[in-house]
């Protein structure tokens, strides 16, 4: 970062309801100038603007808080960014989770993105660069008033991309359930040029598999229209860059926010910033909702009646999903002929991400989202029979 040169032409801009224009000398108005203006109140169906602004330049912090920090009221508040005039928004993710943290849970911490330093607040400190426009909104989809919204966006004005600038964009979504033995879709197929910057994920682990460990799940990437992955992990702890489960712990790009195994929530992040994620031709990416107990204890769990499907067993030898998908299903655990150790299995969690990213167009390709009831729903850790959310 050079601290002691300004770029020419570049201007500073801070907006927030003290000075929404964004204009020269035109902030601080109100109430002769004692903090008139410092927050607002969003009614219940009601959008705000947040921020729209003419020219290029770059969104460089984002900074937020409310008074209402429920779960129902984070995940019932979406917030859209649009760039360059596009009609789609190329972000559009409930609030809470947009912040680097899902399943509406506050807790503090700092990385390379985001920080919450007393639970209290919401800082992105993301580039987002635009070209000819840029506008932020943000719609109370939740069935309660929003009181006290604070908020600044800070930027740059005047800023010069380069030809190889690309668009900031930002899709959530969630099942629950996941699908029986599918992958959880992190980020379906986008098209064109970009770089994956990462995700943040929830996890709410049915009680139906008591206190089975749901991460075994690997992460997946695919390149263009690949029938297979190029990219692909070894479990979902290792990919966070821990391993042998996850208790919490926030560095600077990766960790676990919440690791609460009284009401089985997780929460946990990796951010590709020393090790880009790049793309020439689209990509998508998923976690494999696979989980893993003793087999003793899955057989329990069959006996008990939970939905699941065996895909391998760790004994003396690795036992993989080619030989079991062979044998007549459904597999019994209990043939003495299988080993009697780790097993893991496809299960069905309340599975949501927000996957972070660049593309080289300023439109968002991916659909808008639903009912904020699909959002609220579920919260605690009972998981609703089935919902299905893309955003």
């Amino acid at each position: 970062m050079n601290l002691f040169e300004k770029p020419p032409g570049v201007q500073t801009r801070w907006a927030s309801f003290e000075n929404p224009s964004l204009a020269r000398g035109q902030g601080g108005r109100e109430n002769a100038g004692s903090k008139g203006h410092p927050f607002d109140n969003v009614k219940a169906g009601e959008s705000k603007t947040l921020l729209e602004v003419a020219g290029s330049g770059t969104i460089t912090r984002f900074w937020m808080t409310i008074q209402d920090r429920t779960p129902e009221m984070l995940r019932g508040v979406r917030i859209d960014m649009y760039w360059d005039g596009a009609e789609k928004p190329a972000v559009s993710c409930p609030l809470g989770d947009f912040f680097g943290n899902a399943l509406g849970r506050r807790t503090p911490f700092e990385n390379a993105l985001f920080s919450d330093p007393e639970g209290r607040s919401f800082n992105c400190f993301i580039p987002m660069p635009f070209r000819s426009g840029a506008r932020v909104t943000l719609t109370n989809e939740s069935s309660t008033d929003m009181a006290h919204l604070f908020y600044d966006i800070d930027l740059l004005l005047g800023v010069k991309h380069s030809p190889e600038a690309l668009y900031f964009h930002a899709h959530w979504r969630r099942e629950s359930p996941n699908n029986l033995g599918e992958n959880f879709i992190v980020l379906p197929k986008v098209s064109g040029k970009g770089r994956f910057l990462g995700s943040n994920m929830g996890v709410i682990a049915n009680p139906i598999y008591e206190k089975a460990w749901w991460g075994e799940g690997e992460v997946k990437i695919w390149f263009g229209d690949d029938e297979f992955p190029t990219l692909c992990g070894t479990g979902t702890e290792d990919y966070i860059g821990t391993a042998w489960g996850q208790k919490t712990y926030s560095n600077r790009t990766q960790g676990c926010l919440v690791g609460d195994d009284v009401n089985r929530h997780w929460t946990f992040y990796r951010y590709h910033i020393d090790d880009p994620v790049y793309f020439d031709d689209g990509c998508r990416i998923a976690i494999q909702t696979i989980g893993g107990w003793w087999k003793k204890d899955v057989i329990g769990l069959v006996e008990k009646g939970a939905a699941l499907i065996p895909v391998s067993i760790d004994g003396d030898k690795m036992v993989p999903v080619e030989y079991l998908a062979t044998r007549k299903q459904p597999i019994d655990l209990q043939d003495p002929a299988l080993p009697a150790g780790w097993c893991n299995f496809w299960r069905q969690d309340d599975w949501s991400a927000t996957a972070y990213f660049y593309l080289d167009s300023p439109e968002g390709q991916l659909p808008a989202l639903p009912a904020a009831s699909f959002r609220a729903a579920g919260l605690a850790t009972n998981i609703p029979q089935v919902a299905r959310a893309d955003g």
